[in-house]
């Protein structure tokens, strides 16, 4: 586990604006966005549970437009993509912000080849994880 001030390290920007996108080099369209509200209909679970997943690391948000968010691409089948909370917390561990970790999960990465997302889709959990904890 690292300190705080190795966030800085990162090549990730520390502060994205609320109203802007995420990731810069995203296409024109970027991510689907899904708010708290979309989250308790895709998922069939009451807004509390939404939160909790947040809170637990299920799921990563971050406010867009004043509303907490989440990429419709971190729910498959009706759940949070189960890959996705290991990274997280590696993530977390090394530092990063909610901010840089979104950023760095939606941007395509130079060791993946792909958004790291698309490649815990793809069933490279162990991969990303290694590149995860490599950018500590």
């Amino acid at each position: 586990m690292t300190d705080s001030s190795s966030a800085q390290t990162h090549s990730v920007p520390s502060t994205v604006p609320s109203a802007e996108p995420i990731a810069g080099d995203l296409t024109a369209a970027g991510p689907v966005w899904l708010a708290i509200p979309d989250l308790v209909e895709a998922l069939g679970i009451s807004q509390s549970r939404v939160r909790q997943l947040i809170e637990d690391k299920h799921l990563l948000a971050v406010r867009r437009d004043g509303r907490l968010s989440v990429p419709a691409s971190f729910i498959r089948d009706g759940s949070p993509v189960s890959e996705l909370r290991g990274t997280l917390i590696v993530l977390s561990d090394d530092g990063f912000t909610d901010e840089q970790a979104m950023e760095w999960l939606l941007e395509v990465d130079d060791s993946l080849g792909v958004p790291p997302i698309d490649a815990l889709l793809a069933g490279r959990k162990a991969e990303v994880r290694r590149v995860a904890q490599a950018l500590a």
